[in-house]
């Protein structure tokens, strides 16, 4: 594989598996990491499995990739192999001893049992930086919990700050639309590995990261987080209001609906002008931010009013004339149909072993001089094990051949 990119000389043996592990090593090797990423034999990760929909061949079949699968896995190598065998454990004792990072999100401990936990491979290259991704941590009462995004989200409190008013219709707890708090872990790990690195190269010192969702969870409350311990109250849901910032929201248009954002005085009173409402600019129970938040249940319903007579477009032709922030709500189709996404490339068509070809979103990552890169589509399963053995290892065709037959590839 020709790499190029910022983190080109590194290497990463890859254990984990589903969203949050394998978003941090796709950041990794979209930046230009070598990612070995080590799958069970005969399944894979998790993902592969978890469709429809799955990438198409080019007669229109379904292939083994599940769509998930390929959101968090481009640009890496797949090494089949069952790590509970002694001969598994010692293939990935060599490539651990050839590698710079280890990520795993096993159950606490049991990699272990396998001999392949941090204190065990660091024996074998002591400048290792190994981080362990869990629901939990591995320390505290719930440690040995197995922890999910879905739950996490419930437990770490973001779904008691989403979704709408407990006194509106349809209030009540939502979880967010994405695996939001997988992938803050993924990108929190991708942090912590790149900081542990920069310490290495100062000081040869390898190090351990002790990566839970609950904890990246709790820290992603910001704002809500800080309320509450500046007030002691428990932040409720605003559903698309703002609890801050009165009006931040969407609201109905004639044809659809509409986000207005007004961040300070000068744009709500732009925004009211606009509409034809001058006098709620100058209403004196709506002067300032903390007034209008005072006055929500007063002042809402008349902007709604306001916002209801022109259509969607009009509204954003209108607000984007005076300089005052707004938004269609899109659909997928509108999102990867809009101008500026297209423009920035985001979609990419990478050639696939059994799809022929598939669509990926690119990273966000623009460096200048090391962009990050798309370089191949995400691995049909064990495509690079030959590859990894003999090439990195120095392993022969006869000895992977022995190991295949005996299930341990």
């Amino acid at each position: 594989m020709n790499r190029t990119g910022a983190l080109a000389h590194l290497r990463v043996l890859d254990l984990s598996r589903v969203l949050a592990g394998p978003w941090c090593s796709q950041n990794l090797a979209d930046l230009g990491a070598d990612v070995i990423k080590i799958e069970r034999p005969g399944a894979g990760d998790d993902t592969r499995a978890w469709g429809p929909p799955y990438a198409k061949d080019a007669d229109g079949r379904d292939t083994k990739e599940a769509a998930y699968y390929l959101s968090a896995n481009r640009n890496k190598r797949s090494v089949t192999l069952d790590i509970s065998t002694p001969e598994g454990q010692q293939i990935v004792r060599e490539l651990a001893s050839q590698s710079d990072v280890v990520l795993e999100n096993y159950k606490v401990g049991q990699l272990k049992r396998y001999g392949l936990d941090y204190e065990s491979l660091r024996e074998v290259k002591p400048d290792l930086v190994y981080c362990s991704v869990t629901g939990f941590g591995q320390d505290g009462p719930y440690a040995h919990r197995a922890g999910y995004d879905f739950l996490i989200q419930g437990m770490g409190g973001l779904m008691s700050v989403t979704g709408e008013r407990d006194d509106l219709p349809g209030g009540g707890p939502q979880k967010a639309g994405v695996a939001l708090t997988d992938l803050m872990t993924g990108m929190y790990a991708t942090i912590a590995i790149l900081a542990a690195l920069a310490h290495r190269d100062r000081t040869g010192e390898g190090q351990y990261i002790d990566m839970a969702l609950l904890d990246v969870q709790v820290a992603m409350l910001a704002n809500q987080g800080s309320n509450y311990l500046n007030s002691g109250k428990p932040p409720k849901r605003w559903g698309n209001a703002h609890p801050n910032i009165v009006p931040y929201q969407t609201f109905a248009c004639a044809d659809g609906h509409i986000i207005v954002a007004t961040g300070n005085d000068g744009q709500y009173q732009k925004f009211v002008e606009a509409g034809g409402r001058p006098e709620l600019a100058g209403d004196p129970r709506f002067a300032t931010n903390p007034l209008r938040v005072q006055n929500r249940d007063v002042l809402v319903p008349l902007l709604a009013a306001m916002v209801l007579e022109r259509t969607r477009d009009e509204w954003i032709a209108l607000l984007e004339g005076v300089g005052v922030p707004c938004g269609p709500i899109n659909d997928l189709h509108d999102v990867f149909a809009n101008p500026q996404v297209q423009a920035r490339e985001m979609v990419v068509d990478v050639p696939h072993p059994t799809a022929g070809s598939t669509k990926l979103v690119r990273s966000p990552m623009r460096l200048s001089g090391t962009p990050a890169d798309v370089r191949t589509a995400p691995p049909t399963l064990g495509q690079h094990t030959e590859d990894v053995l003999c090439g990195l290892l120095g392993r022969s065709l006869e000895d992977v051949a022995a190991l295949r037959a005996r299930g341990v590839l």
